[in-house]
């Protein structure tokens, strides 16, 4: 279970609350602590937020409108569920926007987005090596939020993003033991040659090869 958090704050307005809220559940979700057709209960969720239930609900109704979550009975929500086919269109198209992320990155790649996916790197090596999985699978998020955000366009960023969170619960899966983790890791050391050769073609298809695997991957476990 998700460990315990507060939101609450007597200055703080309740977009902001809300955010957060939604942002934490967002997280749970691409890192796969909450399953797919996992069921959120909105007073477990007042009691881990420490707030009414007015900014979770809020916050419910906007991973609904992302299909991140979607209604289930008697007014609750779950996190989305695909079949195999519904998995596979969804990869289909996270191939090509992660692609192209890698292509603009390679393009635009300054020293500071360097060093940022450096850095989500290094903590995706720590975590596989001491067998970290919930540690690992955040890292590995934080590694391609690093080469959204290195192509300078937050629309395209936003658009990548919302895609890993859809999937998440599902690529989760295919880290069932520690030397899944560090094979993720070392699979990495390919994906960032290719972009930090600042050739837009090789960033590309070594995302493209990347992904590919990963869902071969995620298909298997699930």
């Amino acid at each position: 279970m998700p460990k315990q958090t507060s939101v609450k704050s007597t200055s703080t307005p309740r977009g902001s609350t809300v955010k957060k809220i939604e942002t934490e559940l967002m997280n749970d979700i691409a890192a796969g602590t909450l399953a797919p057709g996992e069921r959120l209960d909105e007073v477990t969720l007042t009691e881990r937020f420490g707030v009414s239930r007015t900014p979770v609900r809020e916050a419910l109704s906007r991973l609904v409108a992302q299909g991140v979550l979607i209604p289930g009975e008697k007014r609750g929500v779950r996190v989305a569920e695909y079949t195999r086919e519904q998995l596979a269109q969804i990869f289909e198209t996270m191939h090509e926007i992660e692609a192209a992320c890698a292509r603009i990155a390679s393009q635009r790649l300054t020293l500071l987005a360097r060093v940022e996916i450096e850095m989500a790197q290094a903590a995706c090596v720590a975590a596989a090596e001491t067998g970290e999985r919930e540690a690992y699978q955040r890292a590995n998020e934080n590694l391609h939020e690093a080469i959204y955000r290195a192509t300078g366009n937050p629309y395209m960023a936003e658009l990548a993003g919302e895609f890993r969170r859809r999937t998440g619960p599902f690529r989760a899966k295919k880290f069932a033991q520690k030397a899944d983790l560090i094979a993720s890791a070392k699979s990495h050391e390919e994906l960032i040659a290719s972009i930090f050769s600042e050739d837009s073609t090789e960033a590309s298809n070594g995302m493209r090869a990347h992904m590919a695997a990963s869902f071969r991957q995620t298909l298997a476990a699930n």
